[in-house]
Parts: structure tokens; sequence; C-alpha cells
């Protein structure tokens, strides 16, 4: 069974406004039951504090959630060298599954992890407006 954690991101710290952890674990619950293979879901700051988490026990967010920054720091990196546009999403092929890496603006990301049945396609078809729906809850 999924848990979720909330921790309240460090670009919002000092400001009144509060954020809807409630419609943030939505729209990760949504992921997981609409996308055949999706197994985890962390919501983090670019800095790699996770801010909501839907894991496994198994799994810990915080590990999950500083890789995925570097990764999203490097293939960032990589977009800007490359001359080739924006940076939206890294994907992390392994023998067992999948790491997807999305950018929420520059302040968020949002991992999915997946096993080897996950469907890429419907992966990325549901995750471009959902992508938008997190930036806007997350927006100060």
């Amino acid at each position: 069974m999924a848990r979720f954690a909330w921790r309240r991101p460090a670009f919002l710290k000092g400001k009144r406004r509060t954020v809807d952890y409630d419609a943030l674990a939505v729209e990760l619950r949504k992921l997981r039951e609409t996308v055949a293979g999706v197994t985890d879901t962390v919501i983090a700051a670019v800095d790699g504090i996770p801010i909501v988490s839907d894991v496994a026990d198994s799994v810990d967010p915080l590990n999950i959630s500083a890789l995925a920054a570097a990764n999203l720091g490097i293939a960032r990196q990589a977009a800007e060298v490359t001359r080739q546009g924006t940076l939206n999403q890294t994907v992390v092929f392994n023998s067992g599954g999948y790491m997807a890496v999305y950018a929420i603006g520059r302040v968020a990301l949002l991992v999915v992890l997946g096993d080897s049945g996950l469907n890429l396609g419907r992966l990325l078809y549901e995750t471009r407006p959902m992508t938008d729906r997190i930036g806007s809850i997350l927006a100060p």
C-alpha cells in the first residue's frame, strides 16, 4: 500500500500561501490509477527535497528526490549546451523498470517510477497536463 508524505517546499517558506497537499496527492493517485505500470511517484523541489510522495514502504522519497534532482540538473545542462530548447523530461531505462523525471517549471519536479510493464506512451500523454496542474497548485 502506498503512503503519502507532505513537506513545505523551500520556495514557499516565509510566504503566507499554503499548498493544497491533498490536490497534489490526488494528482499522484490519479496517475497510478490511469497508467499501467506506475509503482511510485514523488513531487519534489528542484533541490531534491520531497514535497509529497505516493510510494511503497520500500522506497525512500528523500533518496529518489535527490537522485531525480541531480538527474534533472545534468539533463538541463545538456539541453542548454546542445541548444535544443527547454528540458521537459528524462527517462532512465533499467533492466527492471523505469524512472521518469519531469520538470515543473524551475521550482519543482515529478518523479515517476514504473515496473517493466510501464506504458511509456500513456505516461507521456497523462503527464503533460498533469505537470501543468501541479505547477498551478505550487505557484506562489
